[in-house]
């Protein structure tokens, strides 16, 4: 669930990147990356689980599946937080610049 998770976040994250014309100055190429990035560690630990555990990989309990969910959501919403972080610290806008000078001034 995981992986499928990542995978979702970083399909719509690339179709955002390829249709706003201000990917750049966004920096959504950094949020490309970390789902992709995401996506591919659990195609890997998909892989080597499923050589370990061969047909038992596709019957998991009710629980497994909940508890890879919400790992890939928590992932997911981290991942965003980072971008969020990475957006605020570059600030493309001047917002942030924009909204301490004004503390200055006063």
């Amino acid at each position: 669930m995981t992986l499928v998770i990542a995978l979702i976040c970083a399909v719509i994250s690339t179709l955002i990147w390829y249709f706003n014309p201000d990917r750049k100055k966004l920096k959504l190429s950094v949020l490309c990356f970390e789902f992709w990035g995401a996506s591919l560690m659990w195609l890997v630990d998909a892989v080597f689980e499923f050589a370990e555990l061969k047909e038992e990989f596709f019957t998991q309990s009710a629980d497994a599946v909940v508890n890879d969910a919400l790992l890939g959501l928590c992932v997911a919403v981290l991942g965003v937080v980072v971008y969020l972080i990475v957006l605020l610290i570059s600030d493309p806008n001047g917002v942030v610049k924009q909204l301490f000078s004004k503390k200055d001034n006063e």
